[in-house]
């Protein structure tokens, strides 16, 4: 298990670097940074709360959270430019996609397990994690925790296993007990090959996709939250399928992206955003959509790519 930690700190830490390589300059101030409350450790402005929490002065995390604010509703609109049908998975097929950019100094960080378990974590706790974090009832904040712990609490869909991990820890639990004991898994991601692509553009398949062939597996993705939340959930009985693409973007950007397909979609909210942009209904065809650059997909191992 400490093996497994250190290399998944290991990936969490590359992805960050990725995300750093090469950015323009500018574009931590002025690109959408995803959302995420950005109460990270180690910065000389933070003040410790007594629990080994930071807090960061509030102008300044106020700050982020209007711009946050004044441009989620284009983030959004531009973020469903992950999902593509099935039948374009070929080679020379090209789509427009949008890959948002996430300011490496204002991803959260894990904190340890100990530390998560100790602070409240509800709907109905609301009240106390506002108070414990210092923000009132009415701020873009208090908005952003209630929407990702109303989230949390959801129902699983039918056959769906999921947790929302506060630490590190509570995520390899989960995946542990989701493949059972003894089983051995590997973990996959998004990545940027050179050049930060901060607009929407099109990007053409260089070579036909690779299928990973796996039995089963697990999406963890972050939600907006003080701290690291990884929103993670699979199914054992799905149909879903993995691939590993390589795109290049108009403008030369090379980006190797892993993409997932749901080939059941039929217990799927009929107001999901991929329907809208794929012009289907729940059930009619496969979903597909390509990870984000932040998020992890476990695949239990032997696996291969075809």
């Amino acid at each position: 298990m400490h093996n497994l930690k250190k290399f998944l700190l290991t990936k969490l830490q590359s992805i960050n670097e990725n995300l750093a390589r090469e950015m323009p300059k500018g574009v931590a101030k002025n690109i959408e940074d995803g959302g995420l409350l950005c109460l990270n450790h180690g910065h000389d402005d933070d003040v410790d709360d007594g629990h080994g929490c930071q807090k960061r002065k509030m102008n300044d995390h106020d700050e982020h959270m209007h711009e946050h604010t004044s441009s989620s509703s284009t983030h959004m609109d531009l973020s469903v430019n992950l999902f593509f049908n099935y039948d374009d998975l070929k080679i020379g097929e090209k789509f427009p996609l949008y890959f948002p950019f996430k300011n490496p100094s204002k991803i959260p960080h894990f904190i340890p397990k100990e530390e998560a378990d100790s602070i409240p974590f509800s709907v109905s706790q609301l009240p106390q994690i506002l108070e414990f974090f210092s923000f009132s009832q009415d701020s873009p904040q208090s908005k952003a925790i209630k929407d990702t712990l109303e989230s949390c609490e959801l129902p699983p869909i039918k056959g769906e296993s999921k947790v929302c991990a506060t630490s590190l820890e509570s995520m390899l639990d989960f995946i542990g007990q989701f493949f059972g004991a003894g089983t051995h898994f590997k973990v996959f991601t998004t990545t940027q090959m050179k050049n930060w692509t901060t607009h929407l553009q099109n990007y053409t398949i260089l070579e036909d996709p690779k299928e990973i062939l796996t039995a089963h597996m697990v999406g963890c993705h972050p939600l907006p939250y003080p701290y690291a939340l990884f929103y993670c959930h699979g199914q054992k009985e799905s149909h879903n399928k993995l691939f590993v693409i390589s795109f290049e973007g108009e403008d030369g950007v090379r980006i190797e992206a892993i993409a997932i397909c749901h080939m059941d979609t039929s217990q799927w909210e009929p107001d999901h955003p991929s329907f809208r942009v794929l012009g289907i209904e729940p059930g009619a065809s496969p979903v597909c959509h390509i990870l984000p650059q932040d998020s992890l997909v476990w695949v239990s191992s032997p696996s291969s790519v075809e």
